[in-house]
């Protein structure tokens, strides 16, 4: 039996959304025992009616909720009974629970877990991966994009080590291709972090390194994984994703603008559904928080139901490949500058 833990509040549509994915993730896996956090009352309300396993669900009572603009470090030490700080130690303290799944604040999430649960063995820095869609029907993941604004050279090699080895053994890609990003494609280019980076992956023999990446190539299909600072990963993330809604947007205002227009429209309309699902962040879960002791898969804030299903499914996936202990035997071949 898989255990993992839900923080049901702090996202823009909990608990409903946590509630919803967490009863359709344990529909699906018969194998997975979910603990749910945060107000009880609440979250015994919005189970009422609703049909599921009781005996793999349980609720941990924690009235308070972190708000977005809360200090992290303070809400580490005066929140304990907040729904994410209750699922972090518990994590913490109980063997036999793997993960957790949290779409509240990121600040306080990346705090707790660093201060609560410490790193696998011989990471320096854990690292977050979200995944995004490519244009060949594939997905590529971006590591880091915000856990570490300033990095050096060995950070940068252990982000390409546990992202490689995250989409291996999570979503089965054999020998990620996994490339840097900088400012041009020529080995000889960007600043002396990413030339000494380059250097380094070229002799990590576990990472099948295929050189620099321009962001413009991002949802080319060519890449599995994309290394970078935690600054220039977060903002090409959400550059990427702003574009794909703006486009749409731009789209939807076109289609209306002529009869012609929304006549041709309607003959697509079924190609135009797919095209949003397929952008739709939606349905590739969450952030999984790499290097971490135990699992944590951080969702997007406004994550709906299925999103929050997905994140569920990211951890349960962790857990069963036994991902930590693999990133654990791959760091440790490798020699890394201290901090």
């Amino acid at each position: 039996m898989i255990k993992l833990l839900v923080d049901c509040f702090g996202g823009d549509h909990s608990p409903q959304a946590p509630v919803a994915g967490a009863l359709a993730a344990l529909a699906k896996n018969p194998d997975l025992h979910l603990i749910l956090t945060g107000d009880e009352a609440i979250l015994r309300k919005e189970l009422e009616g609703k049909a599921y396993d009781a005996a793999r669900l349980e609720i941990v009572h924690a009235p308070e909720v972190i708000g977005c603009d809360e200090k992290p470090t303070d809400v580490v030490r005066l929140k304990r009974n907040s729904s994410m700080m209750k699922a972090i130690i518990l994590l913490r303290d109980e063997d036999d629970i793997a993960g957790m799944v949290s779409t509240g604040s990121t600040g306080a999430l990346v705090t707790g877990a660093l201060v609560r649960l410490g790193r696998i063995k011989g990471v320096i820095r854990p690292a977050f991966c979200p995944i995004l869609p490519t244009m060949d029907g594939g997905i590529v993941g971006i590591c880091d994009s915000g856990a570490n604004v300033e990095v050096t050279p060995a950070h940068l090699r252990q982000f390409a080590i546990m992202a490689s080895l995250y989409m291996q053994e999570v979503y089965g890609i054999k020998n990620p291709r996994t490339a840097l990003l900088n400012v041009g494609k020529e080995a000889e280019k960007g600043d002396d972090i990413r030339k000494e980076t380059y250097a380094l992956l070229q002799d990590t023999d576990c990472v099948n390194f295929v050189g620099n990446m321009e962001s413009r190539d991002l949802l080319s299909g060519s890449y599995d994984v994309v290394v970078a600072d935690g600054f220039s990963g977060n903002v090409l993330v959400k550059t990427t994703e702003g574009t794909a809604l703006e486009l749409l947007k731009k789209l939807k205002k076109d289609i209306y603008s002529r009869t012609l227009y929304k006549l041709g429209a309607l003959l697509m309309k079924r190609m135009f559904l797919e095209e949003k699902e397929f952008m739709n962040y939606q349905n590739y879960g969450g952030s999984v928080l790499l290097g971490t002791s135990k699992v944590v898969v951080k969702g997007h804030g406004s994550s709906k139901a299925v999103a929050v299903e997905k994140c569920i499914e990211q951890a349960y996936r962790m857990e069963v490949s036994h991902l930590s202990g693999k990133i654990e035997e791959a760091v440790a071949r490798y020699e890394h500058y201290e901090d």
